[in-house]
């Protein structure tokens, strides 16, 4: 059932990205990736919403609670899970893990882009 969640869930996230990202892009000024953004905050609110309401008394199914934060915020942004992801580790007494963390996706994850846009440049002729 939890497979079945998460697809469901990731479908929705998927096309909401797509709504909200592009709707705020064309209202946006300039080249700056304000939908983008947008999407990466709105992911990282709804998680860290959920991620306290899950903490609390409520019962919710696992199946719910992995379908909305794998499936549909995996779907909108997987920004989401790694804000959550940081938060935690800051959270737990962890801050320099926090900061490492961030800093070093941030800094791979431009890295990784820029490498395999450059294979890309010589192999393909891009």
């Amino acid at each position: 059932m939890k497979w079945l969640y998460i697809a469901i869930g990731g479908a929705v996230g998927s096309l909401l990205r797509y709504a909200v990202e592009g709707g705020i892009q064309r209202m946006a000024p300039g080249s700056f990736p304000w939908g983008t953004m947008s999407v990466n905050v709105l992911g990282c609110f709804a998680i860290g919403l959920l991620a306290g309401f899950f903490a609390g008394p409520q019962l919710v199914r696992e199946e719910v609670r992995i379908g909305l934060t794998v499936g549909l915020l995996g779907g909108l942004t997987t920004f989401s899970t790694f804000g959550l992801e940081s938060f935690n580790l800051a959270n737990g007494g962890e801050l320099r893990l926090a900061l490492l963390n961030m800093f070093v996706s941030c800094g791979l994850g431009f890295s990784a882009v820029w490498l395999g846009y450059r294979m890309a440049e010589r192999w393909y002729g891009v």
